[in-house]
């Protein structure tokens, strides 16, 4: 008999606010995104991650800041 385990993965968006700059490809508004993400293995809690995403508000582009030095 063998044991089927399923990790699964649970998205929640947590808030949106406007970023200080204009997109390359429409210049429309940018936002940010904070999002929580929850990986759990066989209903146990694994870990919690909070990621911020910057996309466009009229193309809907992902978009990513580079930084320079």
């Amino acid at each position: 008999m063998r044991l089927l385990f399923v990790c699964t993965e649970e998205k929640a968006e947590l808030g949106r606010q406007e970023a200080p700059s204009t997109c390359p490809h429409c210049g429309g508004k940018v936002e940010a995104i904070d999002c929580a993400h929850k990986w759990r293995f066989c209903f146990v809690p694994i870990c919690n991650i909070t990621k911020r995403s910057y996309r466009c508000s009229l193309c809907s582009k992902r978009l990513e800041f580079l930084y320079s030095s």
